[in-house]
């Protein structure tokens, strides 16, 4: 399965902000998008990432606050990217690897989604399922 498979189920729409807004306004578009990370983007590039995880870090944990704090103070900048046509063992790989939980997805210089560890899991599962689904029937005779 690849990272296009998932984009497909899931939908490649991409929620951003800018990193010159507050985290307070920056969390309140997580709510409403439900969502636990935003891509920041500037001028087209993807400039860095803020998560939940971001928040509780940088902001809850060091007694900041988030209608003081800009997103450019606390986001995750480094970001690292897959392809479409990257598999999703690949981004398991990368995300257990790098401890992290979102990965923009790129083609080119265009954004085309976001996947999260939660997609990953359900998509190695999918795969999973249909793996055994093939090898029960091969066993069993009932090959389509």
């Amino acid at each position: 399965m690849t990272v296009n498979q998932i984009i497909i189920v899931k939908g490649g729409e991409v929620f951003s902000i800018v990193s010159t807004i507050s985290v307070y306004d920056a969390l309140k578009v997580m709510g409403e998008k439900n969502v636990g990370a935003l891509l920041v983007i500037e001028d087209g590039v993807i400039v860095g990432i803020l998560s939940e995880r971001d928040y509780a870090r940088k902001i809850v944990l060091k007694e900041k606050t988030s209608k003081g704090t800009l997103v450019k103070e606390i986001m995750g900048t480094g970001i690292i990217t897959v392809k479409s046509t990257d598999s999703i063992d690949f981004c398991m790989g990368l995300m257990s690897g790098k401890r992290i939980r979102h990965l923009p997805v790129v083609d080119g210089n265009a954004v085309l989604g976001v996947i999260s560890i939660g997609d990953v899991v359900k998509g190695i599962i999918e795969s999973q399922k249909e793996t055994i689904s093939h090898l029960d029937s091969y066993i069993n005779g009932t090959q389509l």
